[in-house]
């Protein structure tokens, strides 16, 4: 009988208590892996998230309410910015950034958020080397003498309301849909709809700026105001420190009615610092877990010497060495720790995809469950080890197995 055979055997005979200890690892294992991934990856997507733009020029307020308002269209709107001070900032200061897109929100159609714009923002790169790009239809009209009701719609929006090109649609008042609401009289038309780009703007509806500070219904006084606007500055290192602290410097501090986001990867990344303490609790969750379902292997185990004294006596007495008694039962423990690794990644997939699904669903932002990363390498391994180390104990019993006092079945 190999080694292995007696491992197996032993597993079915305890089929029970091996199945339940798998699972306990596998939960500790899977969360192990889910929060560090998730952790990683969201922060990268969040990041990322920025649209290609560097900077938010908006009303006096939070930075981050301008941010997530702005870039990721969460969040009310902290004001506007007067149409005076759009045009100087466009005329003024231009040589301090290279883009300035402005965008206008106030309307949404059944929740999904309706965001005035620029043609040249389908210009700016939302990533390195990727556009927002159309999978179908064409990009709405608008130039210096004519901007039509027509509309460009994210993936999510195209897929969740049954949108096509050529469809029509009302916008309504407010950023939140009230069942019963009354929609605006304006009339517009989908030309186009976006490839799936990952990004937040999967669930925008983008229409001419004008259509939106025009909308039915909205104070004529405010027609030219916007929103905020998105800038792209310097790809060059030094002018880009220069604009930054610049505009910093003029708007910041030279006004108390305008806010200057200097850098969106900064505010975003201070979100996450602000978070950072839940992380480590759900990180701590995961280590008690593990640690628990290695004390279950241990416990399985060594509640069975008594019942296996006399199967290690004849084993013994057939040959046997100490130090293979000794390897079957260490290399019993660390099977179990591989077959909870096992369930671990499949706990892991569930918890990724649950995640990915509520991201894009609820902000837009994609995550990838299948994305390898080292932890997914380290866990497993530091799991079937710490198993192994575990079973040392049990297994130092074992070594010690009186042969002459065992053989003899015990009544």
């Amino acid at each position: 009988m190999t080694i292995w055979m007696i491992i197996r055997n032993s597993l079915r005979h305890h089929a029970l208590s091996t199945g339940i200890t798998a699972v306990s690892i596998g939960l500790g294992c899977g969360l192990l892996m889910s929060v560090w991934v998730v952790n990683f990856q969201t922060q990268r997507a969040f990041k990322n998230v920025t649209g290609g733009f560097d900077s938010i020029l908006g009303p006096r307020g939070s930075q981050l309410q301008l941010v997530l308002n702005s870039l990721f269209h969460m969040d009310s709107s902290p004001g506007l910015v007067k149409a005076f001070d759009y045009r100087l900032f466009r005329e003024k200061y231009k040589r301090f950034y290279n883009r300035a897109v402005p965008i206008a929100v106030g309307d949404n159609l059944k929740g999904y958020r309706i965001v005035g714009t620029t043609l040249e923002l389908f210009e700016v790169e939302h990533s390195p080397g990727q556009k927002y790009e159309l999978a179908a239809g064409e990009k709405f009209i608008q130039n210096a003498t004519q901007w039509n009701k027509e509309a460009v719609i994210g993936h999510t929006v195209a897929v969740q309301l049954g949108l096509g090109i050529n469809d029509t649609f009302q916008p309504y008042h407010g950023l939140n849909f009230t069942e019963g609401q009354m929609p605006h009289k304006d009339i517009y038309t989908v030309t186009g709809i976006l490839k799936p780009s990952g990004t937040p703007a999967d669930r925008v509806i983008w229409i001419p700026i004008e259509g939106l500070q025009q909308m039915d219904g909205h104070d004529p006084r405010f027609a030219g105001d916007v929103s905020a606007v998105l800038i792209q500055m310097s790809d060059n290192t030094t002018a880009r420190a220069f604009g930054m602290n610049s505009l910093d410097s003029i708007y910041n501090k030279g006004t108390d009615h305008l806010t200057f986001v200097k850098s969106n990867e900064d505010v975003v990344a201070r979100l996450f610092d602000q978070f950072a303490w839940a992380e480590s609790v759900l990180r701590w969750v995961a280590y008690l877990v593990a640690v628990v379902a290695a004390a279950g292997v241990l416990a399985s185990i060594y509640n069975t010497m008594n019942e296996r004294r006399r199967e290690f006596a004849i084993l013994r007495a057939l040959g046997a060495r100490r130090s293979t008694i000794f390897s079957v039962i260490v290399m019993e423990s660390a099977t179990i720790a591989a077959l909870g690794v096992l369930i671990g990644f499949g706990v892991y997939a569930i918890i990724l995809l649950v995640a990915e699904g509520t991201l894009r669903n609820e902000i837009g932002v994609s995550l990838h469950p299948m994305e390898p990363h080292k932890v997914m390498l380290i866990v497993p391994v530091v799991m079937v080890a710490f198993g192994a180390l575990v079973g040392i104990i049990p297994a130092a019993k074992a070594y010690g197995t009186d042969v002459s006092k065992n053989l003899t079945p015990q009544s």
